[in-house]
């Protein structure tokens, strides 16, 4: 012990323990302080009963001897901080040429475990920036797993922690997957098996096992966790691929016989599935579906599912299919059936389709957005952002366009509920800047929109009720409360919960100024005196086509009124305008799957009564204003 040290000892200033503990912070040595953390000892005055450290954040900082050796942790010339400070491009070297042994010298520190957090702490600032850290951790860890040393937890929140021995990839794959209980973590494991399977030395023994395990639980969950079992088939086939010696224990467990099986919830798996699976999956629907596939593979396409809508087309191309895609999307759009989805894909890929890019497509994004501000389960704002923010989407439909058409389209805009007065205003201007001559269509918009009746059925009309009033009588109230309880959260400018319930309650009021718009304008009918004379609003005409003799019939219905699959359309619709005032024995032409046909008209009859019995006592409130 230090001649000075065991002076101080002897007169009682110091215990031996202190003395011991202080003869390891010898000037030059590092240690460690709870509060201040590294430092390094720079002197001793043992006169004046101190040592001086130098830390990070306090240099030339004096302590009392006792204290001292109380709260400094000595710690070795190997450790990790010591070295940064000693030899510091030995530590640079080793970060580039052999990140693993850098983290087994920062565990070694930590007595052999630390988080994520803490490993990043000793690194970041000193050595790298945080964009460098994230970088080299990818590095590292990779070596980590591969020396066999480490054990790296799947949670950031658990400790890295040093093995005495090294365990290999293969073992420790093995181990996770066996020990896995939830679906998330198995199909994670087996990702792992299938990327690192070259590492398995007898891949027949160790491997084989995991086939019967993956066969069985995909079995065993198919009716109740049916995507867990779409991912266990497509890993086990991953599997198989690559290690040919492995055999199938369960051959009637196939992605086409689910497919198959599983087809009415297809699309609702789908949505459950990574997005590199989901596509596996659809690549597989033309030979699991057979003769006709594309039929009902276009049935999953109007689902409105925004990955299924930009994933099939690609199916379609891919089995040369892309003429029946187009003339599907040409029906979709003419008729306005289109979902909201399909057309905000269709417009982001406009140039891939200039043939549907026309006028024609304008009323159906309305239609489309009328439809999303009335369904509860498919309310969405997209297709709407869109058609205001892409600025050059107006002027890519009315390319080459006759003027006609654009009025046609500025009127119908013109009777959309969905936009405010200042918003219609707006996209009419497009329209005007490039047909100047239809400037008196915007500056008369009030008026005609004011005196505008829309022709509605009684079913229609009250739903359209029920909405207003739960809009105005729940919604406007609960969100009135929810803007009172974020305001009492305090500092507003940092309020997340207030600044979403304003947004919803402009949300809000908007849609009531909407309801508002429309229930004002609507004029309820249940079709009784239709007009059999001629195609008529609440009548049913049959057509028959002159070249095929084959017939079909339109239901011509109310302006809310549509359903393409029973064929009842509204009046507002294409075929709807072209199709009223038309006698026995006239002809029409209408677009087609096929391009344009020409129909005479055979019978004209009223369709079925259209009532809502509870509506009666409603509608002087609904349409008194009117």
């Amino acid at each position: 012990m230090d001649a000075e040290l065991e002076k101080l000892v002897e007169s009682g200033k110091l215990t031996t323990k202190a003395a011991e503990q202080l003869e390891q912070l010898r000037p030059g040595s590092f240690c460690l302080h709870k509060s201040w953390g590294f430092g390094q000892v720079a002197e001793w005055n043992l006169l004046l009963n101190q040592i001086v450290i130098d830390f990070k954040t306090k240099a030339r900082h004096p302590m009392q001897l006792a204290y001292a050796a109380e709260n400094l942790t000595p710690i070795p010339a190997g450790h990790f901080l010591a070295r940064k400070v000693r030899e510091p491009d030995a530590i640079k070297a080793a970060l580039k040429s052999d990140p693993a042994a850098v983290v087994r010298n920062i565990l070694e520190g930590f007595d052999g475990k630390a988080t994520l957090a803490q490993i990043s702490e000793v690194l970041v600032g000193d050595l790298f920036t945080e964009t460098e850290w994230k970088r080299w951790w990818t590095s590292a860890k990779k070596a980590m797993k591969s020396s066999g040393y480490f054990s790296v937890p799947a949670k950031k929140s658990e400790p890295i922690a040093l093995r005495g021995e090294p365990v290999s990839r293969a073992d420790e794959l093995l181990t996770f997957f066996n020990q896995t209980r939830q679906s998330k973590e198995q199909a994670a494991a087996l990702d792992q098996i299938i990327k690192f399977h070259h590492e398995f030395k007898d891949p027949k023994t160790q491997l084989q096992p995991i086939v019967e395990k993956i066969e069985s639980t995909a079995a065993q969950n198919q009716k109740l966790h049916s995507p867990l079992t779409f991912e266990l088939v497509l890993a086990r086939d991953d599997l198989l691929a690559r290690v040919p010696e492995l055999t199938i224990t369960r051959p009637d467990l196939t992605l086409e016989r689910l497919i198959s099986e599983e087809e009415p919830r297809l699309t609702e798996i789908l949505s459950k599935l990574p997005s590199a699976k989901e596509r596996r999956v659809l690549q597989a629907l033309p030979r699991a579906l057979g003769d006709g596939w594309s039929r009902r593979v276009w049935r999953m396409m109007v689902s409105n599912n925004p990955r299924l809508v930009a994933q099939i087309p690609k199916i379609f191309a891919e089995n040369g299919k892309i003429d029946e895609l187009r003339t599907l999307l040409e029906r979709a759009v003419r008729e306005h059936s289109a979902s909201s989805e399909m057309m905000v894909w269709l417009c982001r890929e406009r140039a891939s389709w200039p043939e549907l890019i026309t006028p024609e497509i304008l009323p159906a994004i309305l239609s489309a957005i009328e439809r999303d501000q009335h369904n509860e389960a498919s309310r969405s704002s997209r297709l709407r952002d869109l058609l205001l923010d892409d600025r050059e989407l107006i002027g890519d439909i009315f390319k080459n366009s006759e003027v006609g058409a654009a009025r046609d389209v500025m009127r119908r805009l013109l009777l959309t509920p969905v936009f405010d007065n200042l918003t219609k205003r707006s996209l009419m201007a497009r329209v005007i800047k490039l047909y100047p001559e239809l400037e008196s269509m915007a500056t008369g918009a009030q008026p005609e929109e004011k005196t505008e009746t829309l022709v509605v059925s009684w079913s229609s009309l009250r739903k359209r009720q029920e909405e207003y009033e739960e809009v105005v009588n729940k919604k406007i109230p609960e969100n009135s409360k929810e803007i009172g309880v974020a305001r009492s959260y305090g500092d507003l400018r940092e309020n997340f919960e207030f600044k979403a319930a304003k947004q919803m309650q402009a949300v809000l009021m908007r849609r009531k100024s909407e309801l508002e718009q429309m229930l004002h304008r609507a004029r309820g009918t249940d079709f009784s005196n239709a007009d059999t004379f001629q195609v008529s609003i609440g009548t049913i005409v049959t057509l028959r086509d002159v070249d095929s003799a084959q017939e079909e019939s339109y239901s011509i219905l109310g302006a809310w009124d549509g359903d393409p699959e029973r064929h009842i359309i509204s009046y507002q619709t294409a075929i709807g305008q072209a199709l009223l005032g038309k006698k026995r024995g006239e002809r029409v032409t209408l677009n087609t799957d096929h391009g344009t046909a020409t129909y005479e008209v055979l019978a004209i009859s009223s369709a079925p009564l259209d009532i809502a019995p509870a509506l009666a006592e409603d509608q002087g409130v609904a349409l008194g204003a009117g």
